[in-house]
């Protein structure tokens, strides 16, 4: 099943993607962690971003998706994959279509999680995130079984530098402007599934795997 998890900053993702992970048993790919991976393994793409980022220049699309095409041809993405993260805007949708039609492969299902903006902002002053495996947690909504211990991997909890306030509405403006057409981009693919974001974590992620089946 290939996957990719869509919504705005704080709408519960990384939450729900860690559950799509234990349940179906396919790797999550993030755009950050790839980057970071094809880095460390000096792969040939990850050199190019290199190059990128150490001029303190973003990197472009295009390394991007030579990543993501790297990623998608390896044994674990076999099964399927969960997307996160990628693409942010109309240009990298278009370009990882293409790159998936050329790759023979089809994307089953969007999922995009709604959650209003005024909600969102409340909710990442209560997020927690793991320092070493990522994992997303809510003091309030979604606690880890021990204070500041993360389920997964026992590391310590942190809050992440950019979950500030004037911080998270900046990322929704650019969300709303950037992203946000992409549900359109989806809807006419006939792939996207637009739940109710608001609602307690494991009902959402009931609704989620309802709309797989």
């Amino acid at each position: 099943m290939n996957l990719m998890v869509f919504g705005a900053p704080g709408a519960g993702k990384g939450t729900q993607a860690k559950f799509l992970i234990e349940k179906y048993d396919i790797p999550q790919i993030s755009t950050g962690d790839i980057l970071r991976a094809a880095i460390a393994d000096k792969t040939d793409m990850g050199m190019e971003a290199k190059k990128f980022m150490d001029e303190g220049k973003l990197v472009p699309d295009s390394t991007i998706i030579g990543i993501i095409k790297d990623t998608l041809a390896q044994d674990n993405c076999k099964k399927g994959f969960i997307l996160d993260g990628f693409p942010r805007t109309l240009p990298q949708a278009e370009a990882l279509s293409e790159l998936m039609e050329n790759m023979n492969i089809s994307l089953d299902k969007v999922i995009s999680l709604n959650v209003p903006d005024e909600l969102i902002v409340g909710r990442i002053a209560g997020r927690r995130v793991c320092s070493n495996c990522g994992a997303s947690f809510h003091v309030e909504f979604n606690p880890s079984k021990e204070e500041n211990k993360c389920d997964y991997c026992g590391s310590e909890l942190i809050i992440r530098k950019d979950d500030n306030i004037d911080a998270v509405k900046n990322r929704l403006e650019s969300y709303h402007k950037q992203t946000a057409p992409l549900i359109d981009f989806y809807t006419n693919m006939g792939v996207m599934v637009e739940l109710d974001g608001t609602k307690d974590v494991s009902e959402v992620t009931a609704d989620m795997i309802d709309a797989l089946k």
